[in-house]
Parts: structure tokens; sequence; C-alpha cells
């Protein structure tokens, strides 16, 4: 067993979190970094204050052999605001900073290398402490599994990022070692429209200059789409994801439903060469994209975006 600390804001949520993460024993919420003068345990009203240098934080602790470090350090920054300074959602002050404190030394390469990579992708400095951890108490008995007791109560995180977690994690395992990508495409079909009950979830896989129908769950839909046309040739073209909230206003729309209302397409990056015994043609670095539509108006966000993107990258 191992552990390792994160402060991502409100510890309510980010305990939440990382208790439905596989593979993650316990998830506890509690006070970390204080100021070295401060003496004995804190209250949470004296954290409360900001004077006191502790930051809301979770001791995570996990079987290595079940889940890497890198994997909880990306799914840590998958849940935080990393360029935001003491401050999570609406929670503002120096007890809800982000950061990553680490009691084994050894684990300090890979937290760099997953820093690294964020740094590089968001073009900025970060605002997130990696730092060794210097003290740790547990916080009282009323803030631990706080969501559990309170199923209706303040989370700074969308809720929908927990049903997504365990999405994520449920198409990671019943993909397992399978090699054929149509299968492997109608399985996560079937998995989000489950799970998420959206009107339409299916693919459009890259044939030449058109993208064709493949693996869907919902009603008929349009056979093909060429390069640049409606919402999914357009994200294929441009290798983004898009998200409509009013498909009537997008420019080209093809309405394959008139039920549709908004709607959200995520590009499957290609597998690397040999990686698969069926693959897929590859056009621009992409062989399908997902394709996901609603009834109602602005239903897809950025964390649907976020989520909808790990998961195409199990593909």
């Amino acid at each position: 067993m191992k552990e390792i600390y994160f402060a991502g804001g409100c510890f309510w949520g980010t305990e939440h979190f990382f208790s439905g993460v596989d593979g993650v024993i316990s998830a506890v919420s509690g006070y970390a970094q204080g100021n070295p003068d401060f003496a004995g345990r804190p209250s949470y009203e004296q954290v409360y204050t900001d004077t006191t240098g502790f930051a809301e934080t979770v001791r995570v602790c996990y079987r290595p052999e079940k889940i890497s470090l890198r994997l909880l350090a990306e799914l840590y920054f998958d849940i935080i605001d990393p360029l935001s300074l003491n401050q999570q959602g609406h929670d503002v002050g120096t007890r809800y900073r982000t950061g990553i404190y680490y009691s084994d030394a050894a684990d300090l390469p890979v937290l760099q290398e997953v820093y690294s990579a964020v740094e590089a992708r968001v073009g900025q400095p970060l605002e997130v402490e990696l730092e060794p951890l210097r003290s740790f108490y547990e916080a009282e008995e009323r803030h631990q599994k706080y969501l559990d007791k309170n199923p209706d109560g303040y989370c700074h995180l969308p809720l929908r990022t927990f049903k997504y977690l365990r999405l994520y994690q449920d198409v990671a395992a019943l993909l397992g070692d399978e090699r054929d990508p149509v299968a492997r495409m109608a399985e996560t079909a079937a998995l989000i429209y489950e799970r998420m009950k959206f009107f339409w979830v299916g693919f459009y896989i890259v044939r030449g200059s058109e993208l064709v129908l493949g693996p869907f769950q919902g009603p008929p839909a349009c056979l093909r789409i060429g390069y640049g046309r409606g919402v999914c040739g357009t994200a294929w073209k441009e290798g983004r994801t898009i998200v409509v909230p009013d498909v009537e206003a997008f420019p080209g729309h093809i309405a394959c439903s008139s039920l549709s209302r908004s709607e959200i397409v995520v590009p499957v990056q290609s597998a690397p060469c040999g990686s698969l015994t069926n693959p897929l043609p590859v056009a621009d670095g992409i062989s399908a994209v997902l394709d996901i539509d609603s009834t109602s108006p602005s239903t897809f966000d950025d964390t649907d975006a976020l989520w909808l993107e790990k998961i195409c990258g199990l593909l």
C-alpha cells in the first residue's frame, strides 16, 4: 500500500472522487502543510480563517499493483483548475489552494513528469504546489465521507464528474485486451448510452473522404457525412472536440433527427501502427468520431468534453 496527498479545493468533493477510483483503499479528508509555528491539531474553524497555513487535503491510500501513481495524478489534474490561485469553483482562500504532497521521495520523478505534461498542455506555469509532505491531520468525523452522508450536500465538482469516472473505469475494464476496433466502439457506445441516457450515441468511421456510420445506440441516423460537413465532419476536419449548445444555430448542421437539440463530437485518434490486428482506415491521424446527441439544448459542457476525450483515448 502507498499514499499520496491531494489538495484540490473543498475536500468533500475531492475525497468523494478518489473514493470511487478503482485501486484506492481509502480517501481521508484532512489538513496539510500548516505553518511551522502552528502547534497541535487544527480545527475546521481555525483552518477556515486562512491564518493557519493549512490546505484542505485528501490522503489517498492505494494499491500500486491496481492503479499507478501516474494515473492518480492525471485524474487529480482532471478535477482541478491548475491555473487558479487559492480558488476552486466558488471556494476562495488559501485553504482551498491546490497541491500534491508526497511522503515518499521516490514518487517525485513521476509527479514531476505529470506536472510538466500538464504545464506544457496549458502553456502556462501551474498554480499547483508540488512538495514533500510536512504535516497532515485528519479532519473531524463530520467531514469524512461527507457526500455519502449528505447526498444533496455542496460539492464544487460537477456531479457528472462522478458518473463519468465510473463510466471511464468500466469502459477500460470491459474493453480489456480486445483488439478489434469495431468491437471496442460497439461496447463503448452501448456503455455511454446506457449510463448517461443520451438520445443518440455512436461512431462514424473514416472511409476515404467520408465518415461512414459505425456502431451506435439510438434511432436510425445518417449513413454518410462528408469531410468538413455538419458537426461530425467539422470535428474531423479541425481535429478537435466540438460542443454545440443549439444544433439549429450551427452552420451547415445535418439534421439526422428533428429531436436532436444539442450535440458533442469527439475525434478518435488513430492507434499506433501495428497495435491492432484489424486497424481502421485513418485520415489526418483520426480514425473515427464519437457523436452524441441530446433532446435538450445546452446539455454538454467542458466536463463532458474532458471525460469523453479520455474515453475516446481508451480506443
